[in-house]
């Protein structure tokens, strides 16, 4: 009984001793066999997810401005090509799973004024103080909430929110503009500048940059003059209203997607092993 015991004890010993040198080579075969080359190559789902990340940017372009004027005047279009900013952007996930806005913050230039035009029933052209042309230069700096749409080389956008300026320069002109007036503020002028920004447009993409194209519009909530300026019983307003277009190069200063190359690995590791 004693020589059957120790026999069956020397069995299972050498089984054991066995199973672990299988396994062993089993894992080193794998291991040769499942490279990084070789995970690289597993199908594995590409979704793309996006993260919270940083960008960068700068844009360039050129609009129109008109005034809300109260009591209305005729005017035309006045054009311009000094719009330009620089801003930074951060995308984050509402309640931890929406990945579709963010916060940005800039500083630009741009114009604002007016352009009066002859009203054709009357044969006259409105003046304000002396000018049928003022052109006012613009700092601002808006802060707005931001959308954004993903596809793989591909975002729509939008944006809204409030920004704060001031009016640095001014130019006036018209055949009642005097010399001494044509690049002076008056008193009844107003030079800071606040009101309702937003605009909307697309994005081509190649990681890291990305290429915006958007129409930007500004509505300034503090009119052009006191509003006294004229009389003290007939008041009068002037809002100025802005359209720009622009071009804006940005730079991505974290990782857009989700699933970098050692994410993929890992969940290509699974597929092969059977792993959850």
């Amino acid at each position: 009984m004693k020589k059957i015991s120790a026999l069956i004890l020397l069995v299972l010993v050498i089984g054991t001793i066995d199973a672990y040198a299988s396994g062993d080579r089993k894992q080193k075969t794998e291991t040769r066999k499942y490279s990084n080359e070789y995970l690289d190559t597993v199908k594995v789902d590409k979704e793309l997810v996006i993260n919270d990340y940083v960008m960068v940017g700068a844009e360039y372009g050129g609009g129109v401005s008109r005034q809300l004027f109260n009591p209305p005047y005729m005017q035309d279009n006045l054009w311009s090509m000094d719009y330009y900013g620089v801003s930074i952007t951060k995308y984050s996930k509402m309640f931890g799973f929406m990945p579709y806005f963010g916060l940005q913050a800039g500083l630009f230039h741009g114009s604002e004024g007016y352009l009066m035009k002859e009203n054709k029933e009357t044969g006259a052209t409105a003046v304000v103080n002396g000018a049928t042309r003022c052109v006012y230069k613009v700092v601002d700096i808006p802060v707005t909430a931001q959308f954004h749409y993903d596809m793989d080389h591909f975002k729509i956008l939008g944006a809204l929110g409030i920004y704060g300026g001031y009016r640095y320069s001014i130019e006036r002109s018209g055949y009642m503009v005097t010399d001494e007036t044509k690049y002076a503020f008056l008193d009844t002028d107003r030079r800071f500048d606040y009101g309702l920004k937003g605009g909307a447009g697309f994005g081509i993409v190649f990681d890291p940059f990305e290429i915006h194209v958007k129409a930007n519009v500004r509505y300034s909530w503090s009119t052009l003059y006191e509003p006294d300026y004229r009389s003290e019983y007939y008041y009068s307003f002037a809002y100025p209203l802005d359209i720009n277009l622009s071009v804006g190069l940005f730079l991505q200063l974290g990782s857009r997607s989700g699933k970098d190359k050692a994410t993929l690995r890992k969940e290509a590791k699974a597929v092969v092993f059977g792993e959850n």
